[in-house]
């Protein structure tokens, strides 16, 4: 199949937080090997290549040079494991949730507590989604992917991916390094849930509970806290919890009783980042054609206006949570197309 490269191409409909921005270059890959020929003619022309899979965690401020390759590569295969485990492949181009739903048809368990996380595969690994007490390291074994630099095909492992809280080695060491086409996670046969998250376990309060229930559960909490980006643009998260020391979450203790927190695995704290925008007054405020969800803080939602707009709301609110609490707000989608 041909490469059919369009020039100044919208990309409005391709993010989800709906932003008016342009490709210079564009075009849609179905297979490996359209992704190949993709690279070698941004080579070729000189031009750098911005990955696009689902659009949902990402801000256009602006127009973007190069290439944008749009991954749209599809299928899944599977191997048996050790166990009661099954190794499924997913090609980067499938659906997160829809693929989350054909593991619970299958009776493939272990993704229930990331349901309706919007975005596709070949992201996932990038950011290590997580929610409701799983992120995706707990079942990640392997990815195949393509170097940028030199065409080649490669292999990395659970370890070489470098996992952290919403962080991966390839927003680090790897940053756009590598386009990723299929992504191998571990599940199990056996229905196991997991319910430690405290809205998850209310939720499911006096019942006995199943990956199915456990996956409506997660369906319901996020629709009841994030709008469906369909009806008003946006991409979930706009921040990431902030993690701090336990010295820092006393001093912020010490005014602020209330502020909820979480101790992790090393011994520090994770602070709901919607609180601390809560208590600067920005949840349900209006930059004009953007502004901050109704309902959830953390939600940065576009009424209509642009990238260059929503970025000027967004520092506003880091800059109040810095005066206000000492606390930085890193932003969890990635920008581009800004200088």
């Amino acid at each position: 199949m041909s490469l059919d490269i369009r020039h100044q191409a919208s990309l409005q409909n391709l993010n989800s937080l709906s932003l008016p921005a342009r490709a210079e270059n564009f075009c849609q890959v179905k297979d490996t090997q359209q992704l190949v020929s993709a690279i070698y003619y941004a080579t070729k022309n000189n031009l750098q290549i911005t990955p696009l899979g689902g659009g949902s965690n990402m801000v256009l401020a602006g127009d973007i040079a190069g290439l944008v390759v749009h991954v749209d590569i599809k299928g899944v295969t599977t191997a048996p494991a050790a166990g009661a485990f099954i190794d499924v492949t997913f090609a980067a181009g499938e659906n997160w949730h829809q693929m989350v739903e054909y593991c619970l048809q299958q009776g493939w368990y272990g993704l229930e507590n990331l349901s309706l996380i919007p975005g596709n595969m070949g992201a996932a690994p990038i950011q290590n989604i997580g929610a409701y007490g799983v992120e995706l390291c707990d079942v990640f074994v392997s990815l195949h992917a393509i170097d940028i630099a030199s065409g080649d095909r490669v292999k990395l492992d659970h370890k070489q991916c470098g996992f952290g809280y919403r962080d991966s080695i390839f927003k680090q060491a790897y940053k756009d390094r590598y386009l990723i086409t299929h992504v191998c996670l571990r599940l199990s046969t056996q229905p196991t849930t997991n319910i430690s998250y405290p809205a998850l376990a209310a939720a499911l309060a006096g019942i006995t509970p199943t990956p199915q229930l456990v996956s409506q559960a997660v369906c319901e909490i996020r629709r009841q806290k994030l709008p469906d980006p369909t009806n008003l643009p946006n991409v979930g998260s706009f921040f990431k919890n902030p993690i701090v020391a336990k010295s820092d979450l006393a001093r912020l203790v010490i005014n602020n009783e209330a502020a909820p927190s979480y101790v992790q695995s090393d011994g520090r704290y994770k602070i709901a980042a919607a609180w601390l925008i809560d208590q600067c007054g920005f949840r349900g405020q209006r930059r004009g054609p953007v502004g901050v969800h109704a309902n959830q803080a953390l939600v940065l939602v576009n009424y209509g206006g642009t990238g260059a707009q929503l970025m000027a709301l967004a520092a506003e609110i880091q800059d109040a949570v810095a005066a206000k609490f000492a606390i930085d707000l890193d932003l969890e989608p990635r920008v581009y197309g800004r200088g």
